[in-house]
């Protein structure tokens, strides 16, 4: 369904202590926003929702609601570092098209 690479994990286990998030799984979804329709949702949640498919990966729960699983299959969750800016990396094979500002999607 989905993969996140070793590097990514590690910041997810070291987020969940910074905010105090322990245990919690990962939201990995899609919300309306931007020029080009959707942006990427991560964050943590304690629960799913009825809605919501689970994953384990790497002992992080993982939660997609059922009706962003098309749009987000075969997405790699990343990591990235560089001199700017350091933070997630998604990389889907579904999404046709970035907004040229890199904040949204389209599919």
């Amino acid at each position: 369904m989905i993969d996140i690479t070793d590097k990514a994990i590690q910041n997810i286990k070291r987020l969940q202590v910074e905010y105090d998030a322990i245990g919690q799984g990962l939201r990995f979804g899609l919300a309306l926003a931007g020029c080009s329709s959707y942006r990427y949702i991560i964050e943590f949640e304690e629960l799913p929702s009825e809605n919501d498919s689970m994953f384990n990966i790497d002992g992080i729960e993982v939660f997609i609601n059922r009706n962003h699983i098309d749009k987000l299959k075969g997405s790699i969750i990343g990591w990235k570092e560089d001199l700017l800016q350091e933070g997630f990396d998604i990389d889907n094979p579904q999404a046709k098209q970035p907004c040229g500002c890199g904040e949204s999607i389209n599919f």
